[in-house]
């Protein structure tokens, strides 16, 4: 891969967890681990929020980390991100923690050292707002929520 960035990673005190990896050459996140002692039951409608160990620094402030579910814990068990995406910001140095809902209907256990999320890089763009009496029309206008469709 032609463009990269340098992440600073620090394992958090007695974390027993791996520096991610990408899974193939061309995953698009890294996935992040479970870092508990001992496994957790997480019960249907619960939500939680699972520890990685890890903490990053980004390279700037122009770059943010996406925490985005794993596919297969969500088709397979109904584990979310309670927060849809979470969002890690440059300027954050905590450790990285996976806030999970159980959306399923059974409790699912979550295990030391599972993956439990995939994490993203991407740029950032900060928006100069300016303020018109108009928008420019489209053919689609103000249509949402299935306007163009629901298949």
């Amino acid at each position: 891969m032609s463009d990269s960035i340098i992440v600073k990673i620090k394992k958090m005190a007695n974390a027993s967890i791996v520096i991610p990896t990408y899974a193939t050459a061309a995953s698009a996140g890294v996935d992040l681990c479970v870092n508990l002692k001992e496994p957790l039951i997480v019960n249907p409608g619960e939500n939680v929020k699972i520890p990685t160990g890890l903490a990053i620094e980004l390279p700037s402030q122009d770059i943010v980390a996406l925490v985005f579910a794993r596919s297969g814990l969500a088709s397979s068990y109904g584990m979310g991100l309670t927060n849809g995406v979470g969002v890690i910001d440059s300027d954050y140095r905590g450790e990285l923690q996976v806030l999970v809902q159980n959306l399923g209907h059974q409790p699912v256990t979550i295990n030391p050292g599972d993956r439990i999320a995939q994490m993203v890089f991407m740029p950032v763009f900060h928006a100069l707002f300016e303020e018109v009496s108009e928008l420019q029309e489209t053919p689609r206008g103000a249509g949402g929520f299935g306007s163009t469709g629901l298949r």
